[in-house]
């Protein structure tokens, strides 16, 4: 799950205060929240996350409250055609089962969460096993009844050229919760007046882009417009395994720009995982407009290496 961080967040942040966890550990039709959802109750009543979108907390926190006053763990399941669901209000067709567990080290274990952020931080997926027989938590593989949970790096985006539509791009990448680091040597665009709250880096693209290390989380789009900065940049970011690697122009610069990586060794497969004109044609006009189409590829990327 790319959207449990504010969750993992909160986790650090309460360490060693009572705990319970909410897991969507199966979903059927319509379901609002996909597999994997946590929603994180501390013991004063405040929480983080969502397993519904709105529709079946309140039952849930309910429950997370009687775990953490020492009851047994607990999956509960709420669909349309039992009455209970519509009294908490599951109107979207779907039918999700919910795990509530304590954090503690008969349920979800407190260090799980500190193994989770040091994956992260080396940027490692780790899988957390769970026995849906008696709710204990572990990194081993379970047999029987178990529901495995992936922790992916977190989402990268490195944006090359800090020009306008990198701009946009930026910005559209914060709300997404991706973070964003604008490459550009020319120490003119690259000011914090331009990308407030985003990281700066002034160093050649291609040393930065090695620095970095783009990963199956990390998108590297190339924005500058000048052969001097991109080409550095897409050879730098095809010779490791980016997710998505994007860069602005016509079909027919980036014909002339598949002769010149071609020429120095840059292989046809490799060139075939640039997209370029860089987006979804959604017919976009304009900065923001093509910064939205280039967020929805990349997008897309990630999703398709979670898939694969």
């Amino acid at each position: 799950m790319a959207d449990n961080d504010s969750v993992l967040t909160a986790a650090a942040q309460w360490k060693g205060a009572p705990m319970a966890l909410a897991t969507v550990v199966s979903t059927w039709g319509s379901a609002p929240r996909p597999r994997g959802s946590h929603m994180l109750v501390h013991g004063d009543g405040r929480f983080e996350g969502s397993v519904s979108g709105g529709c079946v907390e309140s039952d849930i926190m309910q429950a997370a409250a009687d775990v953490i006053a020492g009851a047994p763990f607990v999956r509960k399941r709420y669909g349309v055609a039992d009455a209970a669901a519509w009294e908490v209000g599951l109107p979207c067709g779907g039918e999700i089962e919910v795990m509530v567990q304590p954090v503690s080290a008969t349920g979800f274990d407190p260090e799980l969460f500190d193994r989770i952020a040091e994956a992260r931080a080396d940027g490692r997926a780790l899988t957390v096993h769970t026995d849906l027989d008696t709710g204990q938590s572990s990194l081993r593989a379970v047999e029987g009844v178990a529901f495995a949970n992936r922790y992916d790096p977190p989402r990268r985006l490195l944006i090359v050229g800090a020009v306008q539509i990198a701009q946009a791009l930026a910005g559209l990448a914060r709300e997404l919760g991706i973070a964003t680091t604008i490459i550009d040597p020319r120490a003119r665009f690259l000011t914090e007046e331009r990308f407030p709250g985003v990281t700066l880096d002034d160093r050649w693209p291609d040393d930065a882009i090695d620095a970095l290390a783009p990963g199956p989380s990390t998108a590297v789009v190339t924005l500058s417009h000048d052969t001097k900065i991109d080409d550095p940049a897409l050879i730098a970011a095809l010779a490791r395994p980016t997710a998505y690697v994007g860069a602005l122009g016509s079909r027919r610069s980036h014909a002339a720009r598949r002769e010149r990586l071609g020429a120095v060794g840059v292989s046809d497969a490799d060139l075939d995982r640039i997209d370029a004109p860089v987006g979804l044609d959604i017919g976009a006009i304009g900065p923001a407009e093509i910064a939205l189409s280039i967020a929805a590829a990349m997008i897309q990327a990630f999703h398709a290496r979670v898939d694969a």
